[in-house]
């Protein structure tokens, strides 16, 4: 979520940011979507990755934080255009 944060308040007035990303919340509050937040044990596991990935030090923490939760749930499709998710050789797969 911190990257569609970022992205939103880059493209949309201040206004329209926060309604579309309360709207998110909102969702989440109502049972029709779920947040996974990032925890002690997710953090240390991203920070392995980063380490292990020595030959792709482009790949965001955030990046890397996703893909140990989608890992962990089993998630191998991502709505996406960042290749950074092919590259690591885990089989997920992007979706326009």
């Amino acid at each position: 979520m911190d990257e569609v944060i970022t992205l939103l308040f880059r493209r949309e007035s201040f206004k329209e940011a926060v309604q579309f990303f309360q709207a998110i919340l909102d969702s989440a509050n109502q049972g029709y979507l779920s947040l996974v937040r990032i925890t002690p044990e997710y953090f240390v596991e991203a920070w392995d990755l980063r380490r292990r990935f020595t030959d792709k030090p482009l790949i965001s923490f955030t990046d890397l934080s996703s893909i140990v939760v989608m890992r962990d749930l089993q998630i191998k499709r991502v709505i996406t255009e960042d290749e950074h998710f092919l590259k690591v050789g885990m089989g997920f797969q992007l979706l326009p």
